[in-house]
């Protein structure tokens, strides 16, 4: 009997337990996506300040090309013969985060904030690229291309934050809280 990841039957030229790997890797992917298009929209509405609207209608286009992204990952699940997991209460009991800390904030304070998401967003994508490259060069290729498009999304964030001498105001955060203060405090 399949397990929840391993699937029933997969694509041709994967095996199902190679399928189930990969699975599971998207199965995290796919919450991570969903997690970060409800935290951007959660920006998007309370944000304030001076940067207000530029950051207000930066956000959209990022939700919109995020949600796309989560239909992806999802539909490559489904297609490996998984189960796309897309409820609140299966990200939540699955995810390995916290929730987003910020509340109503000058929009460069959720800017630092939101460089802190992505960091932590890019690392991981790195490693499930890696993993999921090892067995199957069409899960690969799609992640890739989602991955250029999260750093492109950290470079549009990361260029509020940065000096003109080249320095990141949130160099030295650990915590979203402390990268909103320290993109204040600059």
């Amino acid at each position: 009997m399949a397990s929840e990841t391993t699937p029933r039957y997969t694509v041709p030229g994967l095996t199902v337990q190679d399928a189930g790997s990969v699975i599971e890797v998207l199965q995290q992917r796919l919450h991570s996506l969903n997690d970060l298009h409800l935290t951007l929209k959660h920006v998007h509405w309370n944000v304030v300040g001076p940067h207000f609207i530029a950051v207000h209608e930066m956000l959209d286009p990022q939700v919109d090309r995020v949600r796309d992204m989560a239909d992806d990952v999802a539909e490559r699940l489904a297609a490996l013969g998984g189960v796309a997991h897309g409820t609140p209460g299966a990200l939540v009991a699955e995810r390995s985060w916290q929730d987003y800390s910020v509340g109503r904030a000058d929009a460069i304070a959720h800017l630092g904030a939101l460089d802190l998401v992505y960091t932590g967003l890019v690392q991981d994508l790195r490693l499930a690229i890696k993993t999921v490259g090892e067995i199957d060069p069409a899960t690969e290729d799609l992640l890739i291309g989602q991955l250029r498009d999260l750093e492109q999304f950290q470079w549009f964030v990361r260029a509020h934050l940065e000096t003109a001498g080249g320095s990141l105001a949130t160099a030295d955060a650990t915590t979203e809280k402390e990268a909103a203060e320290q993109s204040i405090d600059r």
